[in-house]
């Protein structure tokens, strides 16, 4: 079977996997589960390569539990120093299509420095440091009847906040376990409350208001710290390979907003473990390129905000996703 024929046997796949309800807490969105150290599918070699570089191009698609799409295309670029240390940027544009607008923009541009500690002939040990730079202050809004009216963060192409984000991976030949520190540095600038869109449609005979309400508030937002655990199986043949695994992304303390009475309050129900079970499966056209494909079921469910509110403040919860990318390394 020829290249091209393998690369439209994968794309059919994806189409026949994508009407599945499968769930993910979105991390690819929050940004460090894809960074550096603590990547997916890490490919282990006893010797490390000199100088590697590579460029992915993904689109990634999610739905929201109101029903919300949420689409991205990343370009991450990764660039090999030396044997020992590689940087990594990713450039992500955002495009969501939801039932109060559809909004688009460059998202969170993220930046990691990686160092190889430790390299035996059956494990390595890596560092990575990091960083999330906000390409806005995530305060996009709509117009209705000449009035303008916030957003919540799922319309959001960037969380709004620098994040400093740490990591550390063990990797052999089939198992990759990583951790993973991330925390905000600083409140976003959102500004969604239901107050604007009650007023509008008081003044204007709407009923807007009734799907503003589906989303929890989240003015000035400042999400709480996270930290992660991957434990990955992988299996590599000479052209294929696959994965499955667990990811856990546990948030240390409670996210925290500004409320209607313009008074800081911590929310209840926005700590604790969200735990995804990860799969995904690739082919290598050459030693030059290959083609992945990713997968992720939600097995716990963090955000309770309430019986009406099972969506997260910082607007990363998805009813499934799924990503697909193309490398090609030089």
């Amino acid at each position: 079977m020829n290249n091209k024929l393998l690369a439209g046997f994968f794309y059919v796949l994806l189409f026949l996997f994508l009407p599945l309800e499968i769930f993910s807490q979105g991390c690819s969105d929050a940004g460090f589960c894809t960074m550096g150290a603590m990547k997916p599918s890490q490919h282990f070699s006893k010797k490390l390569s000199p100088k590697l570089r590579s460029v992915e191009l993904s689109q990634y698609i999610g739905v929201n539990r109101i029903g919300d799409i949420i689409m991205s295309y990343t370009a991450d670029v990764n660039i090999g120093l030396s044997s020992k240390y590689t940087a990594q940027i990713k450039l992500p544009y955002m495009m969501v299509f939801g039932k109060l607008a559809n909004t688009n923009g460059l998202g969170d541009i993220s930046l990691s420095a990686s160092r190889n500690l430790v390299a035996k002939e059956k494990y390595q040990i890596n560092f990575t440091l990091g960083a999330k730079i906000p390409t806005n202050n995530s305060n996009f809004s709509t117009v209705r009847n000449g009035k303008v009216l916030p957003l919540p963060n799922y319309y959001q192409s960037s969380l709004g906040t620098y994040d400093f984000i740490g990591g550390l991976s063990f990797i052999t030949k089939r198992w990759l376990i990583a951790t993973g520190y991330q925390q905000a540095l600083n409140s976003n600038n959102n500004q969604f409350l239901w107050g604007p869109w009650i007023a509008s449609d008081h003044a204007n005979g709407t009923q807007d208001s009734l799907i503003a309400k589906q989303y929890p508030v989240c003015k000035k937002l400042h999400r709480g710290k996270d930290v992660m655990l991957r434990v990955e199986r992988n299996f590599r043949l000479a052209r294929f390979n696959a994965h499955i695994g667990l990811l856990g992304i546990y948030r240390l303390n409670k996210d925290v907003f500004t409320n209607k009475k313009n008074v800081r309050q911590a929310q209840d129900g926005t700590t604790g473990l969200a735990l995804s079970g990860i799969a995904g499966f690739g082919y290598n056209f050459s030693a030059r390129s290959s083609i992945k494909f990713i997968f992720g079921a939600r097995l716990v469910q963090r955000y309770r905000l309430s019986s009406l509110h099972e969506l997260s403040l910082d607007g990363l919860s998805r009813e499934f996703v799924n990503t697909i990318g193309y490398e090609f390394r030089f």
